[in-house]
């Protein structure tokens, strides 16, 4: 039965008194928090006295951003209304954009492998590449603790903060190479991370994260009051730069250039560092996508989706868990050793817990178990933060609109849809006398 037309106009009269009801509301909201952050700002006075200045017209541009932004976002979600996507676009435009989600991957491995032929000239996009597959490693090695086995992980930069420690006391003190360092750096990494396995054995979800958190917290403690050892909060300087197996990218007779007679160029060492993070990258990955097709994957997964279920099932929770932390580890030791070798020079300042939430926003925003979703996520946020970096008063509360909107269109991360590691290709019946129904 049809609804008369004279009930139309008041239901859509309705549905825009709602929409400003929630435009009005958020605007209240942003004008209480922004009043102070915006609308008030300190400064000093000739005397060394604290003053203040009123900015109310960027505080009224920010609280009219607020409300035009709620009243696009609640037509966005009427427009797309709680209907699948896979039901709203055509079959053909469907098949058109998952063969373009498949070329992704492909187009961004083959983009990353030209970066320095594209821009050699630009010391400055290539040292901001560095650090973006930086982050893509780290963020590639605590999904496996995350996003595969559900551990909620605060404290990830520990393990940062023992491959770099490490690499730089063995390359300082006992005159090792960086190739003989890493493998000793990622082990010592995994140790502590089976370390800090076994005390949280019994431990899930927020109880999960203070542990992990104050982990983090006691490993940057210890480097920064272990004078002896760490140099405390002045580092740790002079590591040596990696070389081209033997071969070190420096000017003079030995070094790389004269050997293939060219002229040399500081440029070399930066290259060479690019590709160095880029395989160590996707040695992760690699990895991380086999281990994930082997029983201890699907273990993981099965600890992430139900942890009374997985023990029911037969599953060794403490290999399975212990595994996870290992192997995350290390994979963050390899990411602290390069660290630790391309700047030459670590502190205490460089592993924060602002570290840790940075690498599990990059996870949890690309999507938990996604390794493309990581590398996307990874991109935006170190990119996003190096594009605003003019706008340092605003630069923060521009990453967190963005990170709101995000979990509100993707709740589940960039990628939030994982293909399952084993499935049935074909439908299977099932024996009459093994269910109720008598049918399978």
């Amino acid at each position: 039965m049809t609804a008369p037309s004279s009930q139309l106009p008041a239901t859509h009269s309705s549905g825009i008194a709602f929409i400003l009801k929630k435009a009005f509301i958020s605007a209240c909201v942003a004008l209480i928090l922004f009043s102070l952050m915006i609308g008030i700002r300190t400064l000093p006075n000739e005397s060394g006295q604290l003053t203040y200045v009123t900015r109310f017209p960027q505080l009224a541009a920010m609280v009219a951003i607020v409300f035009g932004g709620s009243i696009v976002v609640e037509l966005l979600r009427l427009w797309w209304g709680p209907v699948d996507t896979a039901r709203v676009i055509p079959p053909s435009i469907q098949s058109a954009l998952d063969f373009g989600g498949r070329l992704i991957a492909p187009a961004l491995l083959i983009f990353a492998l030209l970066v320095p032929v594209i821009f050699y000239q630009q010391r400055y996009i290539l040292d901001l590449a560095i650090l973006v597959l930086t982050y893509v490693m780290l963020g590639w090695g605590l999904n496996v603790v995350v996003g595969l086995a559900g551990l909620l992980d605060l404290g990830y930069v520990a393990f940062y903060a023992v491959g770099a420690y490490s690499y730089a006391l063995l390359a300082t003190n006992f005159g090792l190479g960086f190739w003989e360092c890493l493998p000793l750096a990622g082990l010592l990494a995994a140790c502590w991370g089976v370390m800090l396995g076994f005390p949280v054995l019994r431990l899930r979800g927020d109880y999960l994260a203070i542990v992990t958190l104050a982990f983090g917290e006691i490993i940057r403690l210890v480097i920064v009051n272990w004078q002896d050892l760490t140099g405390g909060p002045n580092g740790i300087s002079g590591i040596p730069r990696p070389t081209f197996f033997g071969i070190p990218l420096v000017p003079g007779d030995n070094g790389f250039a004269a050997k293939l007679g060219i002229p040399f160029s500081p440029t070399h060492r930066i290259v060479f560092l690019f590709y160095l993070i880029l395989a160590l990258a996707l040695l992760t990955n690699w990895v991380t996508i086999r281990l994930r097709r082997l029983p201890i994957g699907r273990a993981w997964e099965a600890l992430r989706e139900d942890e009374v279920a997985c023990r029911a099932l037969g599953i060794n929770i403490t290999t399975t868990k212990l595994s996870a932390f290992a192997i995350g580890a290390m994979f963050g030791g390899f990411a602290g050793a390069f660290f630790a070798t391309r700047q030459g020079f670590i502190s205490p300042e460089s592993f924060t817990f602002q570290e840790s939430a940075l690498v599990l926003a990059i996870v949890v925003l690309g999507g938990m178990g996604s390794q493309l979703g990581v590398a996307l996520s990874a991109f935006a946020m170190i990119g996003g933060f190096e594009l605003f970096r003019g706008f340092d008063q605003y630069r923060m509360l521009v990453f967190g609109i963005a990170m709101v909107l995000l979990m509100v269109w993707r709740p589940r991360g960039l990628i939030g849809h994982r293909a399952p590691t084993v499935f049935l290709e074909h439908n299977r019946a099932i024996a009459a006398d093994l269910v109720k129904e008598g049918r399978g």
